[in-house]
């Protein structure tokens, strides 16, 4: 296949990715395999993919700042906790065989269809309630989700809408805000670990973060217009294609 096709593609797969994982998450269950398809060996792929996420965010948190939806310094404050967890992530994800990958990310999406349903009041909180003083056991989940996505970065949009939701008892689009400068965040030092292991190729992870970027942007603007009832069908999108995928690999 030519190689012009293929990084169309891989630009195309991004733009996809970039426009769910704003409003969910997941998108790396299409850019992974899009990524090995590219050519590369799973933990490469890992750690390319970081690329994209990065430059990803940094668009998705400019499509929110235009849109005036704020808290910042609250993000960066819940940043600094999955920091730690993040590196040790990152360091065992070169580590790991590719099967404990798959199992893991399948006990993992579990549990996270479970928190998110079993809330009856799922996407009816408003930013108005947020929870000044969320509790310690929020900052210790906060350090395990870095960790999570330090290693295997799959699915940790789910993780932590699950998480900043039912802690934080605030709007979808609010949630979704605090999501993209969390990940933005600890991406950095996990990318950096990819990079000291020369598990990264900057040709498909710059033509992937193009579209990645671009779909981040637009989802960012369009989720502040559509408020919490799109996210809710995004979501549930999201974790059917997760699903679906997770028993096509089993």
């Amino acid at each position: 296949m030519p190689i012009e096709f293929k990084l169309l593609l891989l630009t195309a797969v991004g733009f996809s990715a970039g426009f769910i994982n704003i409003f969910a998450g997941g998108g790396s269950t299409l850019t992974l395999p899009a990524l090995i398809f590219f050519g590369l060996d799973a933990a490469t792929a890992n750690g390319t993919n970081r690329i994209a996420l990065l430059i990803q965010n940094i668009f998705a948190t400019g499509g929110f700042h235009q849109k005036q939806v704020h808290g910042i310094k609250q993000a960066l404050l819940f940043a600094l906790f999955t920091l730690p967890g993040a590196l040790a992530g990152a360091f065992f994800s070169v580590r790991i065989p590719d099967i404990w990958f798959q199992r893991i990310l399948a006990a993992v999406m579990v549990a996270v269809i479970f928190t998110f349903f079993i809330n009856p009041r799922y996407g009816q909180y408003t930013a108005d309630e947020e929870r000044a003083h969320p509790g310690p056991a929020y900052y210790v989940t906060l350090s395990l989700i870095g960790f999570y996505g330090g290693f295997i970065q799959v699915g940790v949009g789910f993780i932590l809408m699950a998480a900043l939701y039912n802690f934080l008892h605030t709007s979808l689009v609010r949630v979704n805000f605090y999501k993209i400068i969390i990940i933005l965040f600890y991406t950095i030092p996990a990318l950096a670990v990819f990079i000291w292991h020369d598990k990264v190729n900057w040709t498909a992870g710059f033509v992937l973060a193009t579209g990645n970027a671009l779909g981040g942007w637009v989802a960012a603007r369009t989720h502040v217009k559509k408020g919490d009832t799109w996210v809710r069908y995004i979501l549930a999108l999201a974790i059917l294609i997760m699903a679906v995928k997770l028993l096509w690999m089993s």
